[in-house]
């Protein structure tokens, strides 16, 4: 069994600094829609040291690469990335619904995937906030108002279930709740002391990968004082902040 896989190593997140490509691909993909002008761009830029030989280039080689198209008003995201918007979407505003005990079950039947293939089965079931209670075996309480996608027939077998083990002591086994907590908690004490735009879009692009990573549990499984929803509070915040700077329409995050 693969225990809390993806468990972080500590609590502490690791704020990575962006580069011009990643600054630009978070403040596109906060913005509804996913489109600014090369001036805005740089505006929102100005402060991380980025020279505008430096965004000019990175924004080619980005068009060039498939993550943006040119626009008659500037640079908009890709068709491909759209999708990748759209997760990030859903993990601020994730859809649930009350939970009466089902939980989710995902069966791998398909037999003979290289490791390749085997990887990006696992990654999607993740993406999907599944976890993996043994070997093919993927489950999740069914709280979330989201279908799953119609290509896991193809490998996998659905359906749901009620486990015989306590619901809280499964979930404590298939998700690391304490160490998402910690690190929510000390991703609020970063974005509550950055200042300048460049700390602030680096501390609030921690936010959005450690939010994808909530497993999204019904209230009566999570521990006490559960922060998911003051890290989603602040980052809506910050999209408002980010929208109204940019002269984009926000979507009422």
């Amino acid at each position: 069994m693969r225990r809390n896989e993806a468990a972080p190593a500590s609590r502490e997140p690791l704020l990575r600094p962006l580069s011009a490509r990643s600054a630009v691909l978070s403040l596109l993909l906060g913005t509804h829609p996913p489109e600014l002008p090369a001036k805005d761009i740089a505006r929102l830029l100005d402060g991380f040291g980025v020279g505008g030989s430096t965004l000019r280039a990175a924004l080619s080689r980005m068009v060039a690469a498939g993550d943006l198209r040119r626009t008659g008003a500037g640079y908009r995201l890709s068709d491909r990335l759209l999708e990748r918007q759209r997760r990030q979407d859903e993990s601020v505003r994730p859809r649930t619904r009350s939970w009466d005990g089902d939980w989710e079950l995902v069966v791998v039947t398909a037999t003979g995937r290289g490791p390749a293939e085997r990887a990006d089965l696992r990654t999607r079931l993740a993406a999907l906030r599944l976890a993996e209670l043994r070997e093919g075996v993927w489950l999740r309480p069914a709280n979330l108002e989201r279908p799953l996608p119609t290509a896991l027939d193809a490998v996998a077998e659905r359906g749901t279930a009620r486990p015989g083990r306590p619901a809280g002591e499964l979930a404590a086994r298939l998700w690391p709740l304490d160490t998402w907590a910690g690190t929510a908690r000390t991703l609020l004490g970063h974005v509550g002391r950055a200042a300048g735009p460049a700390d602030r879009l680096t501390a609030f692009a921690a936010v959005v990968r450690h939010l994808l990573a909530d497993p999204v549990l019904p209230p009566v499984l999570l521990p006490a004082d559960w922060p998911g929803e003051a890290l989603r509070a602040a980052y809506a915040g910050y999209r408002r902040e980010m929208a109204g700077e940019g002269g984009s329409r926000a979507d009422g995050a």
